[in-house]
């Protein structure tokens, strides 16, 4: 069997009768509109008005020269791909060239375009970027700034130029509903930024044409989302950006007599999807961290464009928002880092700040301190950023004024049903002490796309510097050999048996065996953090492998000690990973490791007379010893390695001491 067969047959297994039901129709359906069936080629009539319905503000606490700089660069074409910095796009892009390998995606029928082929398309996610168009968003908020015509001019031209190179239906650029909805979100604050339909970009002939053809494409988009809804295993964050999408684009544009069905249809999705995609606790069920942010700022858009529109979203709605903020807040350490655990890739539903080391989980929670009023979420955030400025306004200025500090830590530790247990002591002081524990689902529905084999692992960091890290993701649809490793057990800080991964891949995002955490004991105190569990994952070896966990704080003495039983009856080996952040350096002495980070000092030693202990940087053949802060960017790290032979129970005790 091929490799594609083998990918399409493990796929079927991951579904349910009621799914390969759905999967079949939707496959007739898009082979109807192949041949022109159930198309949008013909717009309906119009009812234009000018009401502006904005939902984005320009504010005088902005510094302008941010954004104009960044729109020139942009319109000369040069801006960062991911790990390709100033690309030279030109001033007129070739939308469907990936500029990291060169390839351009043929204009074939879009729903049958294997995107996932890099022969064909080159790496989809280079490709993809620069069409979800947050880039023009720059050029808009430059002229909103500004006034100079100079860049309507460069969006006139970037936009037709588009329009000219992806024509409905065809190519790379409408493949995917997901990037149809992010690119409707930005095209909608593209939209408010230059004055809606009395914008002077309009006022030409050639202005009123253009805004005619703008308008038949987001009708399309529009027709072209509402028929290519996700569902079932794939109805994860595709789903909700769909709808938010959609949902944005009938505010902004309600032109059309379908738009109030398009509206109603994407609000009730929303409004059940917050619900069911994220757990009571606020931790989304894809349990990546990146991902949480990516979905809260569809969420968050959404209910904003209604807010102003007088289109309330639930109390149970805004409730989850506030709760999906708590969880990054309390898994966020004093200086503002957050474990990258799950898959990551870097996107964004859109980018309304130019400010350097601007933060996306700070930026989130300034924005939910100033709709929440929570002095907590403000002082994790440090300050309103000018994301939170351009979608709050001057509401976020007066607020920010009122803000208190708070008189104790409100972070929670306990999030039972996501999964995830935070250990730590002098929370928010330069003391702090903060290790997350993952005992939660790989992932979610049943492919679990952007779950890692992570159980029970865990990370640490000191006075706000990261010792024991989650390495990331690095990769998505290419580089197996790189995507294999960072969602592997090896890439994480826990144990693996037999050199297999706790789960079983299927694909790159599909798990088709699924390891099991269950958390057996938590008990937090003012002098000790206790924490037990156990996964399944190696429960389908022959002898049945079973790995518990303990984690106990004391903190007091500023001390942990971990304790790993295996339990088994043949013989096997194992191996525990401890991967420390690329800015530690380490020592090695016998079975144990000094590791300092910007004067920090950390000790782990291992009380295993069976054990020894390796360090291992930045090994490519393996791989092992990498860190990926961002989407195909990796550097070298040091990861401390124990190995050893069980047979039976076998206990692995490992202590470490925190400055």
């Amino acid at each position: 069997m091929s490799k594609g067969m083998q990918w399409y047959w493990s796929r079927i297994k991951c579904m349910s009768p009621a799914e390969i039901g759905y999967r079949v129709r939707k496959t007739a359906y898009m082979q109807s509109q192949k041949i022109g069936f159930f198309t949008a080629t013909n717009i309906p009539e119009m009812e234009l008005n000018d009401r502006l319905n904005n939902f984005i503000f320009a504010s005088d606490k902005i510094n302008a020269q941010l954004y104009l700089k960044s729109a020139d660069a942009i319109i000369a074409g040069d801006f960062d791909i991911f790990a390709h910095k100033h690309s030279n796009m030109g001033s007129i892009p070739e939308w469907n060239k990936d500029l990291k390998s060169g390839i351009t995606a043929p204009l074939v029928f879009g729903k049958t375009l294997n995107y996932r082929d890099f022969s064909l398309v080159g790496d989809i996610k280079y490709l993809w970027e620069p069409n979800r168009h947050l880039q023009l968003v720059v050029i808009a908020q430059a002229y909103k700034l500004s006034g100079r015509k100079y860049y309507l001019d460069a969006l006139l031209a970037q936009l037709n130029s588009w329009f000219d190179q992806c024509p409905y239906q065809l190519g790379a650029n409408w493949t995917s509903s997901l990037e149809l909805g992010i690119r409707l979100i930005n095209w909608s604050l593209v939209w408010q930024l230059i004055g809606g339909i009395k914008s002077e970009i309009f006022n030409s002939e050639e202005g009123k044409k253009f805004r005619t053809r703008w308008l038949n494409f987001i009708f399309q988009h529009c027709h072209f989302i509402h028929g290519h809804l996700s569902g079932y295993s794939s109805a994860n964050n595709h789903l909700i950006g769909e709808v938010a999408g959609l949902f944005v684009a009938t505010i902004t544009w309600p032109f059309w007599e379908v738009c109030d069905s398009w509206r109603g249809v994407s609000r009730v999705i929303l409004e059940r999807e917050v619900l069911q995609q994220n757990a009571k606790d606020g931790v989304n069920l894809e349990q990546a961290v990146s991902y949480q942010q990516f979905v809260l700022d569809f969420l968050l858009i959404s209910a904003l464009a209604g807010k102003r529109n007088n289109i309330s979203f639930s109390d149970d709605y805004w409730k989850m928002l506030a709760k999906m903020m708590e969880y990054l807040s309390s898994i966020m350490d004093v200086n503002g880092n957050v474990p990258m655990i799950g898959d990551a890739d870097d996107g964004y539903v859109f980018s309304l700040s130019q400010e350097k080391n601007w933060c996306p989980y700070r930026s989130l929670l300034a924005t939910g301190a100033v709709i929440f009023g929570r002095d907590d979420f403000y002082e994790k955030a440090k300050c309103i950023d000018d994301k939170t400025l351009w979608l709050m306004g001057n509401e976020a200025s007066e607020k920010s004024k009122l803000f208190k500090k708070p008189v104790t830590s409100s972070i929670k530790q306990e999030f039972a049903v996501g999964g995830y247990y935070v250990l730590g002591c002098e929370f928010e002081s330069p003391n702090e002490i903060k290790l997350v524990v993952d005992c939660g689902p790989l992932g979610y529905q049943g492919i679990a796309a952007h779950g890692h084999a992570d159980a029970l692992a865990f990370t640490l960091n000191l006075h706000g510097k990261e010792f024991l890290v989650d390495p990331g993701t690095y990769a998505y649809h290419t580089q197996k050999k790189w995507r294999d490793y960072f969602r592997g057990t090896s890439a994480h800080n826990t144990i693996r048996v037999d050199e297999a991964d706790q789960s079983v891949s299927g694909g790159n995002f599909m798990w088709l065996r699924k390891a099991k955490s269950v958390c057996e004991t938590w008990n937090s105190s003012d002098k000790i953090d206790h924490f037990v569990g156990n996964h399944n994952g190696y429960t389908r070896f022959s002898d049945g492998v079973t790995h518990q966990r303990q984690i106990t704080l004391d903190k007091t003495e500023r001390k942990i000690v971990v304790l790993d039983t295996l339990s088994c009856k043949r013989s096997h080996k194992i191996e525990c990973f401890w991967h420390f952040s690329e800015d530690c350096k380490l020592e090695l002495l016998g079975n144990t490791v000094k590791a300092y980070n910007s004067g920090v000092e950390l000790v782990l030693e291992v009380e295993d007379d069976e054990s020894s202990l390796v360090l291992v940087h930045g090994d490519e053949t393996r791989p092992l010893g990498w860190v990926s802060r961002s989407y195909d960017v990796k550097v070298a790290s040091t990861v401390a390695v124990l190995s050893r032979k069980i047979e039976g129970t076998s206990h692995i005790k490992t202590i470490i001491y925190c400055s």
